[in-house]
């Protein structure tokens, strides 16, 4: 199959040029010529090019005035421009660069060297994707190792804690479910704006990490704890932040750790300010703390645990909603209520 023909537009006022110019890549690519700038200007917007060779001295809009206008309009801002000129250095130069032009030609300029210009800078092109390519699976491909280390010491946790039915694999996904939601109606937009939501979602996976510190006859008890046993248990919160500062201390992954850190410190807090461990208020509590309560509390409310038997999908919601104000945060328990047929189609999977 025969590899399409990358589009050059030649813009110059001297027809010699124009001439010279397209017989020297015409072989090679599309090339289509022009006159002036507001003829590039009403052309381009029928289609854009690979890249514009752009006479840079012509009368009436000279090709820096043209620049400016290709680079504020969105749809053409990124079109690489280089310049042709008579003259280059000095403040001229800084300006077309300033512009965003990529090169200057010198006019007159050898077919030959045109020709070997334009093919260097679309090899460039050629090895920057590539090298995007490869670089964006080398990161797919840490991201994936990142998950299955990140699953496994989730299964340690589920494992010492007796819990059954992929219960950080559900918690997850409870939570993408929120985030979602709280995204698409705008909640909580300032706090979430420098969130990388895939990172979030995947450190959220280290929330109960600190349950490793806690022994298990405690966390696989039947029957109410006593006093000193759920002082043992609450430890978790702070024993995970812990663990993940060590980690972050050796670690160059500081924002994904960073998050981890928060939902393990924090999705204890309640929002009346009686959980722990600081007895954080309101929205003293990190957004991610608030929206790992519920996500974990849903959870461990319709599953089986060795001190209770799960509640039905209905009775957990209504617990959900009876907390709301006091345990949990009324604006994500009110988007909690709108989304929460979508929890019940994961508790059952």
């Amino acid at each position: 199959m025969t590899e399409e023909k990358k589009t050059i537009y030649l813009v110059d006022t001297d027809k010699a040029n124009l001439k010279l110019g397209k017989n020297a890549l015409d072989e090679h690519y599309r090339v289509l010529t022009m006159n002036s700038g507001d003829s590039l200007l009403k052309y381009i917007n029928k289609g854009l090019p690979d890249l514009i060779l752009l006479d840079a001295e012509m009368p009436k809009m000279n090709g820096y005035e043209t620049v400016k206008i290709i680079k504020s309009q969105e749809a053409t801002k990124d079109i690489p421009v280089v310049f042709l000129t008579v003259k280059i250095g000095g403040d001229s130069e800084k300006e077309g660069f300033s512009l965003g032009a990529i090169d200057y030609i010198i006019k007159p300029f050898s077919p030959s060297l045109l020709l070997k210009r334009v093919e260097m800078y679309f090899k460039l092109v050629d090895q920057n994707e590539n090298l995007q390519k490869v670089v964006a699976e080398e990161t797919k491909s840490i991201l994936e190792l990142q998950d299955a280390l990140l699953k496994a010491i989730a299964g340690l946790v589920e494992t010492s804690d007796s819990l059954t039915g992929k219960h950080v694999e559900k918690t997850q996904s409870y939570l993408g479910l929120l985030i979602s939601a709280i995204s698409k109606r705008g909640l909580y937009a300032e706090e979430m704006h420098d969130w990388n939501i895939g990172l979030v979602l995947l450190s959220s996976q280290l929330y109960d990490v600190g349950k490793i510190a806690v022994k298990d006859e405690i966390l696989n008890k039947h029957g109410k704890l006593t006093e000193e046993e759920f002082a043992e248990v609450k430890k978790h919160t702070t024993s995970g932040e812990g663990i993940i500062e060590k980690m972050d201390q050796k670690s160059t992954e500081h924002e994904f750790l960073k998050h981890a850190k928060i939902f393990a410190a924090t999705h204890h807090e309640k929002w009346d300010g009686t959980g722990y461990p600081k007895g954080l208020k309101g929205v003293e509590i990190p957004l991610q703390g608030r929206l790992m309560a519920i996500a974990d509390v849903y959870d461990a409310l319709v599953s089986d645990r060795p001190y209770k038997e799960a509640f039905s999908h209905e009775e957990a919601v209504k617990i959900i909603s009876n907390s709301k104000g006091s345990a949990f945060d009324p604006d994500l328990v009110d988007i909690f209520l709108e989304i929460s047929g979508e929890f019940e189609k994961i508790s059952v999977v």
